[in-house]
Order: structure tokens, then sequence, then C-alpha cells
């Protein structure tokens, strides 16, 4: 229970900023005006604090106005916060933020809820180091890999070859290395070719990296890699950007093996507002979670039937009670929807926002678990 006695902690006081994250690319973007936030945090620390009234406009709407106010200049914005699904987008008056503080890529800003208002603050203490010096910093030696990833059944699929990277990862290590003229043709065209060379084997194929919204996608020869290299789920690949080239490497040796014990619970999370709807009854859970720790385990013609119908009917079985459900697990992208009962699961265990959900998959059944 250390997420829920993490959430009970937290005070609302001037000096707590529960929010904070690093400016990225599409963040300061001013023609798309436009913050991104988790989903997670902005449920746990900000929605929770909303008024009944607020909520449930968030909820039917999509979006709830409210209003934001910068703490380092005391200005007052109308804004608005919009539900996105995986996450959530601050709109309105943010593009005149950008403009008026002159925010850049790698600053942190910091937000929380305080008395009925979004609170915000880009100190600038807190300024990360630029670019250039971050180009320095990155020595260009053979052991250096700031990205990596466990491939996931999606990213080794030879019929639907892309390999999806996240935004951040992408924008703090690969974008920030680019001229300000070719990020600019990645944000109008929405995709750039690039060089792409396996380190493993010195092979160089022409790619593509293309923009989809809260991350990027590798595409082009990206199947062809698959097949000749024999890519498989838990194999981690590594990537970094060197010499106006993306490299990436996937060494043998760092396949990660997946406990399968029935004391495992791999995949955890706390419950978020959206979890606990009963009026809207479906559990997220992260794409790479599920693929890592759920769909590693299924045959192959059923992760395929998930891909072409996206959704698949399955047992889940409540490991507190014994309870037994007949369930479906929805595709919807970069994550994936636990429907079906769960209305009736929300209601029969009284869950609510901040309590900690487990997972794993035993013996062809979704085994879950809310501890006391």
């Amino acid at each position: 229970m250390k997420r829920t006695a993490y959430y009970n902690a937290v005070p609302q006081v001037q000096d707590q900023w529960p929010i904070r994250k690093a400016l990225t690319l599409s963040d300061v973007d001013i023609t798309h005006p436009f913050l991104t936030l988790s989903r997670q945090q902005v449920e746990t620390h900000i929605v929770v604090y909303m008024t009944p009234q607020q909520q449930e406009d968030l909820r039917a709407e999509g979006q709830v106005g409210l209003n934001a106010q910068d703490d380092d200049t005391g200005d007052m914005y109308v804004m608005k916060l919009k539900w996105r699904g995986s996450y959530y987008n601050l709109i309105g008056k943010w593009g005149k933020v950008v403009r008026g503080k002159g925010l850049d890529v790698g600053q942190e800003i910091k937000l929380r809820w305080f008395n009925g208002c979004l609170h915000f603050s880009v100190p600038q203490q807190q300024v990360v180091p630029t670019p250039i010096a971050r180009m320095v910093a990155a020595p260009l030696v053979q052991d250096h890999w700031p990205m990596t990833k466990v491939l996931t059944s999606s990213d080794v699929d030879p019929n639907h070859p892309f390999l999806p990277l996240p935004r951040k990862s992408v924008e703090e290590h690969i974008l920030v290395h680019w001229l300000p003229q070719d990020r600019e043709r990645l944000r109008k065209e929405e995709q750039v070719s690039i060089n792409a060379r396996d380190y493993d084997t010195g092979d160089t194929h022409g790619m593509k990296l293309k923009w989809r919204g809260n991350y990027y996608n590798l595409i082009g020869k990206w199947g062809n890699i698959i097949r000749h290299k024999g890519l498989g789920v838990g194999q981690e690949i590594r990537l970094r950007w060197t010499n106006n080239c993306l490299y990436f490497s996937v060494p043998e040796e760092r396949y990660v093996a997946t406990s399968s014990g029935h004391d495992n619970w791999p995949v955890k999370k706390a419950l978020t507002l959206s979890d606990v709807d009963t009026n809207h009854p479906f559990l997220t859970l992260p794409g790479k979670a599920v693929e890592d720790h759920i769909l590693f385990y299924w045959t192959s013609q059923a992760r395929e039937q998930l891909r072409n119908e996206h959704q698949v009917g399955i047992n889940a079985r409540d490991d507190d009670t014994g309870d037994v459900y007949v369930m479906k697990l929805k595709w919807r992208g970069s994550y994936y929807n636990l429907i079906g009962k769960w209305g009736k699961i929300i209601r029969e265990k009284r869950l609510h926002v901040g309590r900690e959900i487990r997972v794993r998959w035993d013996n062809g059944c979704l085994v879950f678990s809310v501890p006391q």
C-alpha cells in the first residue's frame, strides 16, 4: 500500500509541488500551444480536489474551465484542462505563457492545485542545462545509450512494423541534437527521414521518424530489422543519436526474463478517478505493462485476434475473494482497458482513488488484487 500512503500524505500547503516535469519540444511549440500532463498525476493531484461539478463537467464534456495562476508573477489566466485519454492537455492561454515567460525545452515546470485554482511555477534556478551543454556532456562513446526499452508484442509485429518511442525520450535525446529547421519540418510534416545504423552489424537503413502526439514511431525498414535480427518480446533495444544518425543495438545478453511466480505482481497502479467511475466503468492499464506481463504469455493466435478485433474476452479472478468474472481486454493504442464487469467490481470492493491494484497473468487467467 505504498502508493496509497503517498496519496494520503499529500498536504495542500504553499510549498508543495506534487507535479513536476521537464518541458518538451511540443510543450513550448507556440504554433500548437498546449502543455501535456500525465493522467495519473492530474487525477491524483488536481482532479481529486476539484468540485463535484467540475469533475462531472470533465467526465461529460472531456474538458473543464479553470483559473491558472503563475506563482512567479502573480498573473492569472482563464484556461482549460482537456482529457485526451492517457494524458491531459492544459490549453487556452498556454501560448501566451510560453511567450511571456520565454519557456524553452528542458526547463522544469511545477504545478499544484490550491484554493480552487491551478498554480504553476517555472523558477529560473530549475533550468536544466541547455541543449548545447547536453550535447557536450554526452560523450560519443560506445557504452552511452540514453534510451532503452523492452520490446513488446506490437514492437515486433512484422505485419504492422513500427517502433513506438516515448515523446519525452525522443525530444530530450534525439531532437535536442537536431537543427531548428529540422525540428520545424518535423512539426509541420509530422515525419522526417533519417539514417538508422545497426550498431551490432554496421548495417544502415533509410527510415522515418513520425510524430504521433505523445510518442514517436520509427518506421520504414523496421519490419526488415525485426526479421533479420529475429527480434522477440522481452529483448531490450538501446538507442542514441550520434553524428546525425540514429544508432540502435539489441545485444543478446539483454534479454529480460519475466517471472510468473504465484506471489509475483508485475503490474501495479494507483487507481485514478476514471478507474473508479461507475458511470463509465473501465480499468486503464499501461500498454507496456500489459504487453510485457500479460500478452507475453498469450498464444500467437490470441495476440493476433487482439490486433485484428481490438478486444478479446478473458477470465478475470479476484485473488482476494476467489470470484471469477468474464471480461474483455480492449486495445486502445498506447494503453489497454479492462471492461465488462469492472463497474460491479468497483461497487463490491468499494474502490476509490489512490487504492493500489495489482495484476498478473496466471494459468490462462487475469488475476487481480486490491489488498486492504
